[in-house]
């Protein structure tokens, strides 16, 4: 089994830079950010992430501090499908364009993908890990010394010290 640890971070929720990260807890990590947006985005983009950049039969466990992120891609998600992307109360559902893109990452993949939520701020080393890169990436798309991320699906992937884009 796969283990994955995902974060986000908005340095002005909303509006502010935000940045996300995962850290598989094999070794190689990767994160991103945007000039703007949301924690509820900076969230979602890593779990998004962290399931496009581990493809393949082996079953994928994602831990996430974020409830919202988890309930999205595993408890709520199916229900707004079946609605046509609307939700209990008939509102349309935000982040439409993630929670699809994370349905599809999903399904797409081969094997399983199942989550845990972890609490955030309290020792874990992979959520501390994942927490640290995502506000380093959020900082740094806010000062200009930090690329804004490319579209989802194409991460700067830290292995050791390089960085590798992946197109």
């Amino acid at each position: 089994m796969i283990i994955v640890s995902t974060d986000g971070s908005c340095l002005k929720n909303p509006g502010g830079a935000i940045g996300w990260a995962w850290v598989d807890h094999t070794g190689p990590s990767a994160s991103g950010g945007a000039a703007s947006g949301t924690n509820q985005i900076a969230e979602l983009r890593a779990l998004l992430e962290a399931v496009l950049a581990h493809p393949g039969a082996e079953p994928l466990l994602i831990e996430a501090d974020s409830q919202y992120a988890i309930k999205c891609a595993s408890e709520w998600l199916p229900g707004w499908k079946r609605k046509g992307w609307r939700t209990s109360t008939g509102t349309a559902v935000r982040n439409l364009d993630l929670v699809r893109a994370i349905d599809r990452a999903i399904t797409e993949r081969e094997g399983p993908v199942r989550f845990r939520w972890v609490r955030g701020h309290v020792g874990n080393e992979y959520n501390e890990m994942a927490d640290q890169l995502a506000g380093e990436a959020a900082r740094g798309v806010r000062d200009g010394t930090f690329p804004e991320s490319p579209p989802a699906g194409a991460a700067v992937v830290m292995a050791a010290a390089d960085p590798v884009t992946l197109f």
